[in-house]
């Protein structure tokens, strides 16, 4: 049975007609929603506090006075004199090899080290007046160059240093009490100990107008030429 349409009953050819309609109103209804505004109602009103402030504590500062700084008391200045080896310059002991020259054996030297007594008076590392020797530091090189001879066991194996010796200036200006206080071999120890012991009285150390007994520390430099 074949199924018959009306032409006036096609909506197909409407649907173009429909579509622009529907478009229409969803758009003036879009439009409507956008300037639509709700009316102000009464306004909130809060209740009046009373002008009711919270309670605050307060701290009152109060400055504090510093306590004043103690006032300075009389003081003995004291004035420190520096009593170091600086104050000897390094002698050096300078000695000449020759080619042809021959050498005799070396023979250690023996000395004996004197140990201080305890009874004696107190010794002074910085007096008031220090020590000097006769004439002065020149005449002390002087003494040492004329007097020190080079040993000959530090000669033969290229030995050359310093020496330092320590001694003590007693009240009338003798030497006594020799230590070493840095060695060096080769006999050259032993050599400057032995001229230093026989060194001629010095001026003595003096404290207070009194000859006192002071210790001083001496360098000797040993250097070989040639």
């Amino acid at each position: 049975m074949e199924t018959r349409k009306s032409p006036k009953a096609d909506l197909e050819k409407k649907r173009t007609f429909f579509l622009q309609t529907g478009l229409i109103i969803a758009i003036s209804l879009a439009l409507v929603a956008f300037e639509w505004r709700t009316p102000y109602g009464n306004p909130v009103v809060f209740p009046d506090s009373g002008g009711i402030e919270p309670e605050t504590d307060f701290i009152e500062i109060v400055p504090m006075k510093k306590p004043e700084p103690p006032k300075p008391q009389n003081v003995t200045l004291l004035k420190i004199v520096d009593t170091s080896t600086d104050d000897f310059p390094e002698i050096d002991i300078i000695t000449e090899i020759g080619l042809d020259e021959k050498l005799e054996p070396y023979v250690l030297p023996k000395y004996t080290e004197e140990v201080p007594d305890n009874s004696d008076p107190e010794i002074l590392y910085i007096a008031q007046e220090m020590p000097s020797f006769p004439g002065g530091e020149s005449a002390l090189f002087d003494y040492l160059r004329r007097n020190i001879d080079y040993p000959v066991q530090a000669r033969e194996a290229g030995i050359s240093g310093v020496v330092y010796i320590g001694f003590v200036v007693e009240a009338d200006g003798s030497i006594s009490t020799v230590t070493v206080q840095r060695e060096l071999a080769g006999g050259c120890t032993e050599e400057a100990v032995r001229v230093i012991s026989q060194m001629p009285k010095w001026n003595p150390g003096k404290q207070r107008g009194k000859p006192v007994r002071v210790r001083l520390s001496l360098p000797v430099r040993f250097t070989l030429v040639g």
